[in-house]
């Protein structure tokens, strides 16, 4: 577990050496559990959303883009069931003073247990008679509480509990809440979906382990709306391509991921099916996104809080029904992590490699001049132009051109191109692959068509 640990350690070290994660606030000390993505991030950060957009929504016709604000009627949360149901279960110890999120205690202590399927007076039984010690302290349990996840902020210039609204833990409800605009407009026949890409927050008892639970993070949602005994086929064709998306899009490693069906008892207040999908971080399996049968409960219910109709007329039957929703809902943070951490690599030579897929990467290419004194004018030329062409490339002339292939290596440019004497005098530049280091010369010509 040590070697585990070191080994996140040192990608967030490189992560914020090399631009892609910084520590936030951190010139006033930071706030706990943020951070913030420097120039790499945001590049890594937009391809990966771009990928899903793609896949989930140019690629299924019958799939539409949405972009619900963040702040909402708050009577949508309380249809949804999140002001009644969204708490963690929090105990704290007396005699350190120090609170935890209690199915986390049992998580981490005794992994065979699925904590999740315990109700809150099982867990505080369970914790009371087994945990003793924890955290470096001897225990005196209090009851466990609920902690709500949702922050609380005022609309307007009066505080008080008639301007109180809530940032939004999902984007999920902003879909279901256009589900009937959406389908008017378009003039959508179901099946159909409503996707979304956007921030949520979740006011977490205990944030940690980087930027894989954090307060503030983005989701990558897809409500699919399918008639109630077609729910099965749909769940099962978005359990596999929301699996294929993490594998054959961005890369991840088979064997690095793992799927978990939820069990009954643990199953959320509106699922009928809910399937994870985890990926083994350093810390431990961890879920990095998941589908879910949402039956019909979030329709249902904004229909008998609001009073507005969100039923479905079949255009060929006339058959009037309110749709099953199946969910693909992927944490773009945490997606971008595991990404990270397959990718990362110290080779014996002691070079930092990310094997970043090229879709991916924040830069394609980087145009490398051999010698900044005779080769940068050609070098500039060749960037310029790929630029141009909409190609997301680095441009690097500092140091010897050893160590700039390194730095590109370290932050996952799948290749350089090398400008050389033969670029003015015969047309020839080098090409150098990141995972191999294999070198080739092509005609400035082709590079174009190469790429």
């Amino acid at each position: 577990m040590k070697n585990k640990e070191k080994k996140l350690k040192e990608i967030i070290n490189h992560l914020k050496s090399t631009g892609f994660v910084f520590q936030g606030s951190e010139i006033y000390g930071g706030l706990s559990n943020t951070w913030d993505y420097g120039p790499l991030g945001v590049l890594l950060k937009e391809n990966i959303k771009n990928l899903w957009w793609k896949e989930f929504i140019l690629k299924e016709s019958n799939n539409y883009g949405l972009d619900s604000k963040i702040l909402m009627n708050p009577k949508v949360w309380e249809a949804s069931g999140h002001v009644e149901n969204f708490s963690d279960p929090l105990i704290e110890n007396k005699i350190n003073h120090k609170r935890y999120r209690a199915d986390k205690i049992v998580e981490e202590l005794f992994p065979e247990i699925n904590a999740e399927a315990m109700d809150n007076k099982k867990l505080e039984k369970f914790i009371i008679e087994n945990v003793k010690e924890y955290d470096g302290s001897k225990t005196n349990w209090t009851d466990i509480k609920k902690f709500h996840l949702m922050f609380e902020t005022s609309q307007g210039v009066v505080e008080g509990s008639k301007n109180k609204v809530y940032l939004r833990p999902e984007t999920a409800q902003g879909i279901f809440v256009n589900f009937e605009k959406v389908q008017r407009t378009m003039r959508a026949k179901i099946p159909f979906g409503i996707g979304q890409y956007g921030k949520s927050f979740r006011n977490e008892v205990t944030p940690g382990n980087f930027i894989f639970r954090t307060r503030e993070f983005e989701q990558m949602e897809l409500e699919y709306f399918v008639k109630p005994e077609n729910s099965d086929k749909a769940y099962k064709y978005y359990v596999d391509k929301t699996t294929n998306f993490s594998t054959k899009i961005i890369g991840i490693k088979e064997e690095s991921i793992k799927l978990r069906v939820h069990e009954k008892e643990e199953l959320a207040h509106y699922s009928k099916g809910t399937t994870d999908i985890e990926f083994i971080f350093p810390f431990g399996w961890g879920e990095l996104m998941g589908v879910a049968n949402r039956s019909d409960f979030d329709l249902k219910n904004h229909e008998k809080q609001s009073g507005e109709k969100l039923s479905y007329r079949d255009h060929i039957t006339q058959e009037i029904y309110t749709p099953y929703v199946i969910e693909p809902s992927i944490g773009l943070d945490r997606l971008m992590l595991a990404a990270i951490i397959d990718a990362y690599e110290i080779e014996e030579d002691g070079r930092i490699v990310m094997k970043l897929k090229k879709d991916i990467s924040p830069y394609k290419l980087s145009v490398l001049p051999l010698s900044k004194k005779y080769h940068s004018k050609s070098a500039k030329k060749v960037f310029e132009k790929l630029i141009e062409n909409g190609i997301s490339v680095n441009y690097d002339e500092a140091g010897s051109i050893g160590k700039r292939y390194r730095r590109q290596d370290s932050i996952g440019t799948p290749i350089c191109l090398t400008v050389i004497d033969e670029t003015d005098s015969k047309g020839i530049i080098t090409i150098r692959h990141r995972d191999n280091m294999k070198q080739e010369t092509i005609n400035i010509d082709d590079l174009e068509k190469y790429i």
